[in-house]
């Protein structure tokens, strides 16, 4: 990692992180948290994961962001009867040139919104492991790359609900982060009464970043700054998940370089090229919470959740951050 970023580079990675916040806020109304949580994950290159009800904006958010930037966007409805070919591609016999070709499928995208992924079988889940930790796609010993950037954009019903199968914990740990949508305040949600506008086809927004502008994004976040006292107090969040007998199991490793890539991320967002303690604190929720499980057996995913979460709360309370 670099100790420093070019004072041009900085400027322009934040104002390309400020025209996407202020395109997605034309459809996506009183949720600010949310769309930066968003592109922290998008300048991280990591993937994300939103869980919460149907119908509180999970679908519009990743329209928006995906028609925000000038890249290759694919959706995948995931159904009980999805197979793992209609998600990757399959080899078909060519009569024209006596072999085996590959048909690509949808998940050769820049952007992948993976619609509903726990109402998806198991083994069709398991089709986007390789493609999420790798960016690159298997199919008979042949490797195919899907292209760079590339971001799995997944929602999920809460795991309670009819016909869902809850992701394991290999699909969880790939993504960069879980998020929450929650029902707008009041005000907002007359806005979007007031509002006309029918489907998803309907959202009215241009790309305001092209491609190499979310490359070059990417690029400048492992050069932002993370002090080593930052680097001890991230380890010792770790560690203590680790230690904590209300867990099953700990942050695993690559919980560990995710939280220190989105402190990055957030750094690079908030116009800084070095991280502060508080760009760690602010995403532990986040990045962790869905790789965490309790050791006791409880009968609700979401009373699970909210236990987790007061655990990590209660471990984040208990460690000083670095002055």
């Amino acid at each position: 990692m670099s100790d420093f970023v070019p004072t041009g580079q900085l400027t322009e990675s934040r104002q390309a992180l400020d025209r996407l916040r202020a395109n997605m806020r034309v459809t996506i109304r009183g949720k600010d948290d949310v769309i930066e949580q968003v592109l922290i994950c998008l300048a991280a290159g990591g993937h994300l994961l939103i869980e919460d009800l149907p119908g509180v904006g999970k679908t519009t958010l990743a329209y928006s962001l995906a028609r925000s930037m000038d890249c290759a966007f694919t959706r995948i409805q995931f159904t009980s009867d999805l197979l793992p070919s209609d998600v990757t591609g399959v080899a078909i016999y060519d009569e024209t040139v006596k072999e085996f070709v590959f048909k690509k499928g949808p998940v050769f995208a820049n952007v992948v919104l993976a619609d509903e992924i726990n109402r998806a079988t198991p083994k069709t889940q398991s089709a986007l492991l390789e493609v999420m930790d790798r960016a690159r796609v298997t199919v008979d010993g042949e490797a195919h790359p899907v292209g760079t950037p590339f971001m799995v954009f997944a929602t999920q019903n809460p795991v309670d609900y009819e016909g869902t199968f809850p992701l394991p914990e290999s699909q969880m740990d790939r993504f960069l982060m879980r998020l929450r949508m929650g029902y707008p305040e009041a005000e907002d949600e007359r806005e979007i009464l007031r509002t006309a506008r029918g489907g998803y086809d309907a959202i009215a927004l241009n790309p305001v970043v092209t491609r190499s502008d979310i490359l070059s994004l990417q690029a400048l976040v492992p050069q932002v700054f993370v002090e080593d006292s930052v680097l001890d107090y991230i380890l010792r969040i770790v560690t203590a998940t680790r230690t904590e007998a209300e867990f099953r199991t700990g942050v695993s490793v690559r919980g560990g370089v995710a939280l220190r890539t989105a402190a990055q991320a957030r750094a690079l967002l908030r116009g800084r090229d070095f991280v502060l303690p508080e760009d760690v604190s602010e995403l532990v929720g986040a990045i962790f919470t869905h790789r965490l499980a309790l050791a006791r057996q409880t009968s609700d995913a979401l009373e699970e959740r909210r236990a987790v979460t007061a655990v990590l709360r209660r471990i984040m309370g208990s460690l000083p951050a670095p002055q």
